[in-house]
């Protein structure tokens, strides 16, 4: 069983056609978990057309306090053997979800996978072939404690993470450095050069903004989660 998370808000311009490319990939018994932050756009109708259509599709009120504490929620909610976590403005390509099982079931000790992506614009024109090229995403937890490259949007992890990541702590920039820097500290994080999913930039993304935060912000971020990890991997607090 796998359980595919999203934290929605206001998503109601692309949330259809992403609910569309995830649903004609999971297994009768599998689930689909939505938590959606207080929208105030069409996304609910949205969700409740999908659940009314689709047993697979499960609604949670999220706790509205931004998408990092959206998407914790989201994951609390999983039941799962394995975990994938999906932006509400995103398409997954038809083949994401048995790539990324095959690549489970081969590799027994990896906890964590991290698939390509390629960047497109609204309209799903291609900006980028290929985000780990453009990014040059590398795995390693002081690469990526120095400058993140983690994506939640290719992530999925096996269940078992989850005792490890969650609570996800309050002070993090973003919930993917987090999960990718706790998978990383026990070297059992990889990449799938497959790129499985069209990562839609525009200029309402959320990870967008964390992106233009200032230096000193950014270097506050990367002290505060240093901390917080030494806390939770070395004191178990």
């Amino acid at each position: 069983m796998i359980s595919v998370c999203i934290a929605t808000y206001n998503g109601e311009k692309y949330l259809e056609e992403q609910l569309d490319s995830i649903l004609p990939q999971l297994a009768s018994q599998d689930e689909l978990i939505i938590s959606d932050d207080g929208s105030k756009d069409a996304t609910l109708a949205i969700i409740k057309r999908y659940r009314a259509q689709d047993s697979r599709v499960k609604f949670f009120n999220g706790p509205g306090k931004g998408v990092i504490a959206n998407f914790e929620f989201a994951i609390n909610q999983s039941q799962g053997e394995f975990i994938f976590l999906a932006d509400q403005d995103d398409v997954w390509q038809p083949e994401k979800v048995q790539i990324t099982l095959e690549f489970f079931h081969t590799h027994p000790r990896i906890d964590l996978v991290i698939s390509d992506l390629v960047i497109v614009n609204e309209k799903l024109d291609v900006i980028e072939p290929s985000y780990f090229e453009y990014r040059n995403v590398k795995l390693g937890f002081l690469h990526n404690i120095v400058k993140n490259k983690y994506i939640g949007a290719g992530m999925a992890f096996r269940s078992e993470l989850k005792t490890r990541i969650l609570p996800i702590p309050a002070k993090v920039p973003m919930h993917d450095m987090w999960i990718g820097l706790i998978a990383a500290y026990g070297n059992k994080s990889a990449l799938i050069a497959q790129p499985l999913t069209l990562y839609r930039r525009h200029s309402d993304n959320a990870s967008e903004i964390n992106t233009k935060a200032s230096f000193y912000q950014q270097l506050k971020w990367r002290c505060a989660i240093s901390y917080v990890l030494f806390k939770r991997i070395f004191l178990n607090s």
